[in-house]
């Protein structure tokens, strides 16, 4: 007898899951909305977003004009971020918002069409129009709701934005000069300073930006050199006031000293033509 006791019970499990799945299977195929509806809310309450998704997918077009369509829409746009499916939450967040501007789920229905934006943002290495887009969702959430309770999370999910910006346009930068297109990478390190100028990559910038210009004079023809080399003197002087006691002072003193050396090589544009 011990022998069937698994058996038995592997039975006796899998009689209950189909026994439930065909409820479930019944509920899509009905035609009573109530009862349906009913189904929705338990499953979405249980935590079961992928049936109460569904199910709340048939029922929206047949609730309109109903009481139950305004939570009903709430929570199937809820089930589809609950899933991840962060495109589809942010529009059904969206289209609620617009639907039902007054709702008691108005807040957080904005605030979870910033979220699902927040979520669908991609790595820094990939195009970020995303992150543009849900950095501007989230402030027009802080400007509509100042003392919300998800203030704060709105807050930080900014600033983590900001920070992938920030990297990105630092490693863009940088492959500017990895690549020795030193006159881009002098341009966008420049721009990066002006842009985040509390950056913790900004030591690094000011010196990688000093050696671009070093490399970019160094390969420059002999008419443009003594004008670059001069604006290494430039970036080599901000990069000390800024910075004494980087662990890269040596390196720049190298190419400041070669700076010199070449400008007194160099004449005047001016009076090499005389």
């Amino acid at each position: 007898m011990l022998s069937f006791r698994p058996a038995f019970f592997v039975l006796l499990v899998s009689t209950l899951l189909l026994g439930s799945c065909s409820g479930y299977q019944k509920l899509l195929k009905s035609g009573d909305v109530n009862k349906k509806y009913e189904a929705a809310v338990q499953y979405y309450e249980k935590g079961d977003f992928f049936k109460a998704g569904t199910l709340l997918e048939d029922l929206i077009p047949l609730l309109k004009g109903r009481p139950e369509a305004e939570k009903a829409q709430f929570y199937f746009a809820n089930t589809n971020y609950k899933q991840r499916n962060y495109v589809l939450s942010a529009y059904y967040f969206k289209s609620f918002s617009d639907t039902y501007p007054n709702s008691t789920y108005a807040e957080e229905a904005n605030f979870l069409h910033a979220k699902s934006l927040f979520r669908d943002s991609p790595e820094f290495e990939l195009d970020q129009t995303n992150t543009f887009s849900a950095l501007e969702s989230i402030q027009e959430f802080l400007n509509r709701y100042p003392t919300s309770q998800f203030r704060p999370e709105a807050e930080n999910m900014s600033q983590e934005l900001q920070k992938k910006l920030e990297n990105k346009a630092f490693q863009s930068a940088k492959l500017y000069y990895n690549v020795r297109y030193y006159q881009a990478a002098v341009t966008a390190f420049g721009s990066f300073q002006q842009q985040y100028p509390a950056s913790a990559f900004n030591e690094e910038a000011s010196f990688l930006k000093l050696n671009a210009q070093h490399d970019l004079a160094k390969e420059s023809v002999v008419e443009k050199q003594r004008e670059r080399y001069l604006e290494v003197l430039s970036f080599y002087q901000q990069f000390i006031d800024n910075y004494p006691q980087s662990r890269n002072l040596k390196d720049a003193e190298v190419m400041y000293t070669n700076a010199r050396e070449q400008i007194a090589k160099l004449k005047p544009a001016d009076t090499a033509a005389k």
